[in-house]
């Protein structure tokens, strides 16, 4: 297959990585390993795009421009990675329909909610335009599914399982010594979280996390807080942490990403509320690498976490129960030690990207197959 692939709301390598970015890269490293040609189609990037009109005659002159570059490039199919109101998918809709080939979404997500907002509304028309015309629409979320059964008929719409690569986070007996012993953490338990220092959700999540760790720290608890990442509000979240769990927090900056099971292997506990999270990749990795979860039962976290079996995820903004979630795995070594175990068996059993991508790789074909003979 011959792919044009284009995210609409950031291109593939951005400066700022995302779990959508990550997914993003896996979908397309999976198909150029299994020998198609990929080619990013555009860096034009809509997000917000329909309140910047300075921005508009780039939407209509990378239309013409990837029109005339691939009208004679035997292309097979348009490929566009995540179209929603915030940022939807403005091109691949003209373009397909004009080199006469499919176009498919993965992760077109339909909130009819939208409509209602003015700053909201014309990119959810937009959107809703780009979903209708999409000839198939793939999603990874359970409640997007959903909501595309509302639009769409399910003929056209197919469930993924959000996955990664299992081998490249496993637990690491030599990283987990190395680390633990350059944090000066000692034998107490260590507790993981991760997200980029950004104002809203992240910043809200992780003070969430430095505060329950102080509470349970004051209780008695002897834990250890060691958070990864880096952002515009990492002062602040210094200063929470010297407020409220005194040296007893280590920021260790951002792990590359071909590293990051070195930083998983080191802990205990992964914590992070996920607070409106899509999916929330770092569950997976972190279970992966054999730690239990905790989290807030919301948005897309139970896409990728077993309650009771793989962590524990409690009501959004319950603090009570969600310092108890921790305080019990904290004080029960063979409860932690059981969840690792099924953690990691959990994402390899469901959540193999290169099982559950061989799916959408057949999907495709089918459709190419089926376009040619029409032809």
């Amino acid at each position: 297959m011959k792919i044009l692939f284009y995210t609409p709301f950031k291109p593939l390598g951005h400066v700022h990585p995302s779990g959508d970015l990550h997914t993003a890269m896996g979908i397309y490293d999976y198909l150029e390993k299994q020998g198609h040609e990929l080619i990013q189609a555009s860096l034009l990037r809509c997000r917000w795009i329909y309140w910047k009109p300075w921005l508009w005659p780039n939407i209509f002159s990378e239309r013409r421009r990837i029109y005339h570059q691939f009208a004679d490039a035997d292309i097979d199919l348009w490929f566009t990675y995540h179209s929603y109101y915030k940022a939807p998918d403005l091109l691949g809709t003209v373009v397909s329909r004009k080199l006469k080939i499919p176009y498919v979404i993965f992760q077109g997500i339909y909130s009819s909610k939208r409509r209602r907002r003015l700053k909201t509304r014309i990119g959810f028309y937009l959107n809703k335009n780009s979903l209708c015309a999409a000839d198939h629409i793939f999603s990874n979320k359970r409640v997007d599914l959903l909501n595309l059964k509302r639009l769409l008929p399910e003929s056209k719409i197919t469930y993924v399982f959000p996955g990664l690569r299992p081998d490249e986070f496993c637990f690491d007996a030599r990283a987990r010594a190395d680390l633990r012993t350059q944090w000066n953490v000692g034998d107490d338990p260590v507790i993981l979280s991760a997200a980029m220092f950004r104002p809203g959700v992240k910043f809200e999540g992780l003070a969430w996390v430095i505060r329950t760790c102080g509470e349970l720290y004051r209780r008695g608890h002897h834990l250890w807080l060691v958070i990864a990442g880096d952002g515009k509000e990492r002062a602040a979240l210094q200063k929470l942490a010297d407020d409220q769990l005194p040296h007893r927090v280590r920021f260790v900056g951002k792990f590359p990403r071909n590293e990051i099971y070195r930083f998983y292997s080191a802990g205990d506990i992964f914590v992070f509320p996920g607070i409106n999270e899509s999916l929330g990749m770092v569950y997976l990795e972190a279970q992966a690498c054999g730690l239990p979860v905790v989290a807030f039962e919301n948005a897309g976290v139970a896409e990728a976490v077993q309650n009771g079996r793989t962590g524990i995820l409690v009501p959004l903004y319950n603090s009570d129960l969600f310092a108890d979630a921790i305080s019990r795995l904290l004080t029960k070594t063979d409860l932690r030690q059981k969840m690792g175990k099924a953690a990691q068996s959990y994402v390899r059993e469901t959540h193999d990207m290169n099982k559950n991508y061989q799916m959408l790789e057949a999907v495709l074909q089918k459709m190419i197959q089926s376009q040619r003979s029409e032809s």
